[in-house]
């Protein structure tokens, strides 16, 4: 499908840059022009086609459902995240919604998750560089790490650790006026100009980080450090992915650098689900609607559930 990126690349590195195809350089140049041509071009593709689908369910109808069907409200906000493509930071303020909306508290967590953690971006990007068991198999486990914390933390009843003022905030309803074809073309493609907008800085970035890693990093490197932290491989990469801040888009060409480097699939998965999930300018906001006790809980038992995800990916997709 991307052969014509491939001799894009090739064309430019060898043809253009004079670029010696035996030089690390190389590698990086080539690396980085076909990743950030299949990269845009999928997110472009995906953004429009799941913008249009979702010009026909307004974010108002999901607190709407998410309210008339409290008693399976857990899992069904965490499949709706899949479909709402925030960062950690931007699905804040659906957070409040849907508190102020009456939805239980397990649900709003469930769906502050899922949110940043697994949606169509995600889902298209991995799927277009490790496959469709792959991808899957990343919805099935992330949308379990939501509804496991959501879970947890309804269990524990933490009302008492939200900021009072987040109870009493009207949003109002939204008024949802039908919209005709053309206005949801022009809706998707505004979308597409958005969110490319806000996240093609961190994506480029990444992609060169990535494209460095794949480049100079050696192998034996990454898989000696690996390695040497054994089986706690998994929790170390949470720990290094808590404080750095990215979406899934713009921190997927690492994660593919990486595995391309030796990198157990499930440790990296579980890099991508702590850095995209958990995140310090997250925990910052959250600050402002709850007590630092909830935050720890937050992120605690998303560590954990992220952590059990990784095991589970590398015992059953192996080691590399």
């Amino acid at each position: 499908m991307f052969e014509i990126y491939d001799s894009i690349a090739t064309y430019i590195t060898k043809d253009i840059l004079n670029l010696n195809p035996s030089d690390k350089l190389y590698e990086v140049a080539h690396f980085f022009i076909y990743d950030t041509l299949k990269i845009f071009t999928l997110l472009t593709l995906i953004i429009f086609a799941v913008s249009f689908i979702r010009s026909y369910f307004p974010l108002e109808k999901t607190r709407k459902i998410l309210s008339k069907h409290k008693a399976i409200a857990i899992p069904l906000a965490a499949i709706l995240g899949i479909f709402t493509p925030f960062c950690s930071c931007s699905a804040v303020p659906m957070f409040i919604g849907f508190v102020e909306a009456g939805i239980p508290l397990g649900a709003a967590f469930a769906f502050l998750v899922s949110s940043p953690m697994v949606n169509e971006v995600a889902l298209g990007l991995l799927f277009a560089s490790f496959g469709f068991k792959i991808a899957l198999a990343y919805v099935v486990f992330g949308v379990a790490v939501a509804i496991i914390s959501g879970f947890f933390i309804e269990k524990l009843n933490p009302r008492h650790l939200i900021e009072d003022y987040v109870f009493e905030l009207s949003f109002g309803e939204a008024e949802e006026k039908p919209m005709t074809f053309k206005e949801r073309i022009e809706f998707a493609k505004n979308n597409v100009k958005d969110i490319l907008r806000k996240i093609s800085i961190y994506i480029i970035v990444a992609i060169g980080i990535g494209s460095f890693i794949h480049g100079y990093v050696p192998e034996e490197a990454i898989k000696s450090i690996m390695n040497s932290a054994g089986f706690l491989s998994v929790p170390l990469a949470v720990i290094i992915g808590v404080p750095l801040y990215s979406n899934s888009a713009g921190i997927l060409p690492v994660i593919q650098a990486l595995i391309d480097k030796g990198v157990p699939i499930g440790t990296a998965l579980a890099f991508m689900m702590a850095t995209t999930a958990l995140s310090f300018p997250e925990f910052v906001i959250l600050k402002q609607i709850m007590k630092p006790k909830l935050i720890a809980i937050f992120a605690g038992i998303v560590s954990v559930s992220i952590i059990i995800a990784g095991y589970l990916f590398n015992i059953i997709f192996g080691r590399v």
